[in-house]
């Protein structure tokens, strides 16, 4: 992994190619390179480190051609260095590979071509299948074909993008299993090819994305798409609708800050088309749920990763309290190795801003093999958890470049309140009174949002306090829990600080230990059924030395004269305060990262969306 672009047409490939490798740098990456076919000959540039040394390589050692691949890669097999950068080339350098996911079974593939007199030139499992494709191509095989027998040898999920001396004419792509997308982007007389729509959104935002086990013919002017047998498929294009402006930071240092005062927008955007504020109604049709289909559902579990996990958390508590169904939340990476019991009547759930991340997927898949009822909630337009659920929501929040993620969140915090009310509705089980009641609260949120982000300077100067603390415990109860955990794990991500969420009622069962004058205690203690234990656990920590920073409502002189800092909040409905309180979180680890120097939109060691397991 982890990015792909790549380009056919009467431009000038290298561009285009370094343009999008750049508009992913989010998806987090070591090395970098290009291959541009130049008169005949195949032409490669790669480094380690960022785009800014593969541009200067460019500039220093130009390439030209009107077909190119390029690729940003994060380390799986083989050191981060310019030896194992992307793009790849077989031995008798006829074909040239650029290629996310891992080969499960490189080591005997690779055993077996040193056998057959092959020399590897780079740590890398890609390596192998570039190999692959060369032998199979020597035995007077057309490219597609060469690649067609080569992804049968291959064992795991992969995307991929081959070309080749032979024939200049054409790229060959290809997807198998979940290891990150593949779009092709249509244009008049030209092609692009990208593992993710923002690379190539300013030129075209027609788009096909491979299904796994299918593989592209792209030529300037076309494509087929067939399967691994080598059967035609009718593919649908999607137009996506999103502005190559919203892929820019603007005024903004950094795309999380961007992002973050994106949230009254994008909420305003998750909720259009959905919520009749006249008749007080929630319409998802895209859930593709009817009153019986509703009615079947006897239980729902969410399934998803790292922040979008936290969201089912807060999930759990809007549907069991709005719908009363039960819910089960589990992370995806233990979804499908714990053998869960799906019966009859049992919904899946599951959240991912990509709509890529491979365990996500997986459990998507086991879940579909055991007979659920399929749904998600999904930012990426196309994405293949969009695509493979029985029913899905669309965040509907544009592009998120910044690895941290906030706006895609706090979306899905507000798609699952309007989702506990759809079933709810359906199922017959909420009166028309607190209906209403529950709809007209949400018509507050962006506002009280907007009201939030206007604490930043005040958040701002809380974090240069704060900025040198060594971690943080982060604490809260009912449906704020999990704002705690998402809290802390805001400050881990960008500023590298040990910071743990915990539930604030286990604090004597042992995070206690851990408290005193240099451990600072964040606590979410907003005017909610917790309010008065949270004020407890405020006090606990104080009588032991520890410095109390607060998420509070608005007029609250109890907390003012209890903690040592105070992020303000406007009092919130206490089923939408979760999306209000996580704001001046997110703020607090942007200032502090930000305050460091640190890279906030490309953390080390972090990939946007995780392809590989």
């Amino acid at each position: 992994m982890c990015g792909i672009v790549a380009y056919i047409g009467e431009k000038d490939a290298t561009p285009v190619i370094v343009s999008g490798l750049r508009k992913l740098e989010y998806r987090g990456y070591d090395s970098a390179g290009i291959a541009v076919l130049q008169n005949g000959k195949i032409e490669i540039r790669r480094v380690a480190g960022k785009i800014e040394k593969l541009e200067k390589l460019v500039d220093e050692n130009p390439t030209k051609g009107n077909i190119g691949i390029g690729h940003t890669r994060w380390a799986t097999h083989g050191a981060p260095n310019e030896q194992n950068a992307h793009p790849h080339v077989g031995m008798a350098g006829r074909i040239v590979i650029v290629h996310n996911g891992i080969v499960e079974n490189y080591l005997s593939l690779r055993e077996e071509l040193i056998a057959e007199g092959v020399e590897f030139k780079s740590e890398t499992d890609t390596e192998t299948i570039a190999h692959l494709i060369e032998g199979f191509y020597s035995e007077s095989q057309d490219l597609y074909t060469a690649v067609q027998s080569a992804l049968k040898l291959i064992k795991g999920a992969h995307g991929l993008v081959v070309m080749s001396t032979e024939e200049p004419d054409r790229l060959i792509a290809a997807r198998l299993g979940n290891a990150g997308g593949v779009a092709l982007g249509i244009g008049d007389g030209e092609m692009y090819l990208a593992s993710d729509v923002p690379a190539i959104v300013e030129y075209t935002r027609r788009l096909i994305f491979l299904e796994s086990g299918q593989v592209a013919i792209i030529t300037k002017d076309g494509y087929s798409v067939n399967d691994l047998d080598g059967n035609p498929i009718q593919t649908e294009v999607v137009n996506v609708p999103w502005d190559p402006i919203s892929v820019e930071k603007g005024r903004y240092r950094h795309f999380m800050q961007k992002e973050i005062h994106e949230q009254v927008r994008s909420l305003s955007d998750t909720m259009s088309g959905r919520v009749d504020f006249e008749e007080h109604r929630i319409h998802l049709k895209t859930l593709n749920l009817d009153e019986e289909k509703a009615k079947s559902i006897k239980k729902i579990f969410i399934t998803a990763c790292g922040t979008a996990a936290y969201a089912g958390m807060v999930g759990k508590y809007l549907i069991e309290n709005i719908a009363r169904i039960p819910v089960e939340v589990m992370v995806a990476s233990e979804f499908r190795y714990c053998d869960p019991i799906i019966e009859p009547g049992t919904a899946v759930l599951a959240i991912s801003q990509s709509g890529e991340t491979a365990d996500t997927l997986a459990a998507m898949e086991e879940a579909r093999g055991k007979g659920a009822l399929l749904l998600s909630i999904v930012n990426a337009i196309g994405s293949q958890a969009m695509r493979i659920a029985n029913g899905f929501i669309s965040m509907q929040v544009g592009p998120e470049i910044g690895v941290a993620s906030t706006k895609a969140f706090t979306a899905p915090l507000l798609d699952l309140y309007m989702m506990a009310i759809y079933l709810a509705d359906l199922r017959g089980t909420l009166s028309v009174e607190k209906r209403i009641d529950l709809v007209k609260d949400l018509l507050t949120v962006p506002g009280l949002v907007e009201k939030a982000l206007k604490k930043e300077d005040a958040i701002k100067a809380i974090a240069a306090k704060y900025k040198s603390m060594k971690g943080a415990l982060y604490l809260g109860r009912g449906v704020n829990m999990p704002i705690a955990y998402e809290g802390a794990l805001k400050l881990k991500e960008i500023s590298y600080k040990h910071a743990e969420g915990y539930p604030a009622g286990e604090m004597k069962h042992g995070p206690i230990a851990l408290v005193d004058k240099d451990l600072p205690v964040v606590v979410i203690a907003t005017r909610d059924a917790w309010y008065e234990k949270m004020i407890s656990q405020i006090e606990q920590a104080k009588a032991r030395n520890g410095h109390v920073l607060a998420v509070a409502t608005e007029g609250d002189e109890l907390i003012q004269n209890l903690a040592d800092e105070v992020f303000w909040v406007p009092e919130t409905p206490w089923l939408l305060s979760p999306v209000v309180n996580v704001i001046p979180l997110q703020l607090f680890a942007y200032h502090i990262a930000a305050q460091l120097g640190l890279d906030v939109d490309q953390p080390r060691n972090l990939a946007k969306s995780v392809t590989v397991e």
